[in-house]
């Protein structure tokens, strides 16, 4: 049998619902390797400036898990959003696109 990584994230769409445009929301994807090599996450680019990554460098070995966290800001933005981060990995496919949706709301002004 090869020796291969396999990427698994039993949930890759995170839905976080309504916020009010100027908050951040976070999210961290479990990435699992779910093969029987050391699988390697050599970047994570998000769909925009917005969104940014962090990821785990370091090789993540066969049962285990890394994370991909990913932080959007709402500064600016209205309505329904879709923000995606691609990593690029050693696994086949070499690529896994995680996506967060949601809606952002006007604030409210308090008079």
């Amino acid at each position: 049998k090869t020796k291969m990584p396999e990427i698994f994230v039993s949930e890759d769409v995170f839905n976080f619902g309504e916020i009010v445009e100027g908050q951040s929301i976070s999210h961290n994807f479990v990435i699992e390797n779910v093969g029987n090599d050391d699988l390697f996450i050599n970047t994570a680019k998000a769909s925009c400036g917005c969104t940014v990554p962090t990821f785990t460098k370091e090789p993540i070995p066969a049962g285990k898990n890394g994370s991909v966290y990913v932080t959007f800001n709402s500064v600016g933005k209205l309505g329904r959003q879709r923000k995606t981060v691609t990593l690029v990995t050693n696994a086949i496919p070499n690529t896994k696109v995680l996506t967060i949706i949601g809606t952002i709301v006007e604030a409210q002004e308090n008079y």
